[in-house]
């Protein structure tokens, strides 16, 4: 988890005027970016860069390095290596600067359950020193947009998973924040709920937000990202658009075959000239080819008989057992 309350108001020198033509264009830039905690390292000098209005993600498994990166361009941990830039400043100097134009949504709701929903809203807001009249215009304008109007004066503790995150990400937003830092956004939520925080994520990037997520689920980077990086261990395995990344390092389809409990590894030699790549599984075989019923067909034609087949398009966790030997939730 990443993220804290603004610690101090910032220096009103170090922020440049929404409108001016001087605001940099880049939001984030890191060059040789590391994190080590005592001998392990958990950023292993990683190159990066955001521009204003792109929603880009970090996807990899637990332990890739990404909630590690996010702290560090949160302002929160400092850089043990290489050079970062935020909003255009450094946050091992201007720390305090940048969280104040952040928005923060952490992995865990850090909500006040006690509160009612509007005064989670109201009493963050103070935190950035605005005035009161102008966060409670705001929390209210966010209340309709995530459509939380109706549970205004609702306990926290009486909401869903659902509805909490929404709340969440409403609060990260009170303070009319110039990059949006999201960690794990829709992790733990039902399907639907997490597309209702999808639709809203997509309108903030409609009206000129700058996202920036983690997330280990291939079909949300998919649906949110602009651009993104793959991370492995620490390190950046492929960085591209979702579309161009499955186009380089994976087929158009892929058909999977299920056979019987402990088959697999012994018919991958039968069908592995059936296709451009074949994976093993433990509990099935991934066919990467062009045409994947055509596939199918050729395998029946061998006499072989799988408990079930499903051909697919092909996603970014093909892309990144590719990449890396394992999928995203090993």
């Amino acid at each position: 988890m990443f993220g804290s309350v603004p610690s101090t108001t910032p220096d009103p020198a170090l922020i440049s005027d929404a409108s001016s033509p001087t605001r940099p264009e880049s939001m984030i830039s890191a060059r040789g970016l590391q994190k080590t905690f005592g001998t392990f390292e958990a950023v292993r000098g990683i190159d990066v860069e955001v521009t204003r209005g792109e929603a880009f993600g970090f996807l990899g498994p637990n332990g890739a390095g990404k909630s590690s990166t996010m702290r560090m361009v949160a302002a929160v941990s400092p850089p043990t290596g290489g050079e970062l830039r935020v909003l255009g400043l450094d946050p091992r100097e201007h720390g305090s600067a940048i969280r104040s134009r952040l928005g923060v949504c952490p992995q865990e709701d850090t909500l006040d359950t006690e509160l009612s929903v509007r005064e989670n809203l109201l009493i963050y807001g103070r935190y950035f020193g605005l005035p009161r009249k102008d966060v409670a215009a705001k929390a209210d304008e966010l209340l309709t947009f995530f459509q939380l109007t109706d549970k205004r004066n609702e306990k926290v503790d009486n909401l869903s998973g659902g509805l909490k995150r929404r709340l969440t990400i409403a609060r990260s937003l009170i303070n009319d924040p110039d990059l949006l830092l999201l960690d794990e956004p829709t992790t733990g939520l039902d399907p639907q709920a997490r597309h209702v925080l999808w639709d809203k994520l997509f309108r903030l990037k409609q009206q000129g937000v700058t996202l920036v997520l983690t997330t280990h689920y291939m079909d949300e980077a998919e649906q949110l990202c602009d651009r993104l990086v793959v991370m492995d261990g620490g390190r950046i395995v492929a960085e591209g658009s979702p579309l161009s990344l499955i186009r380089e390092h994976s087929t158009r389809e892929v058909a999977e075959l299920r056979f019987g409990v402990g088959e697999h590894g012994d018919l991958a030699a039968s069908v592995e000239d059936l296709a451009d790549r074949v994976e093993v599984l433990p509990d099935r075989l991934l066919l990467y080819t062009a045409d994947g019923e055509e596939a199918i067909a050729r395998v029946h034609e061998r006499g072989l008989t799988p408990l079930a087949v499903l051909v697919r398009r092909s996603t970014l966790e093909d892309v990144f057992l590719r990449l890396t030997g394992r999928t995203l939730v090993d």
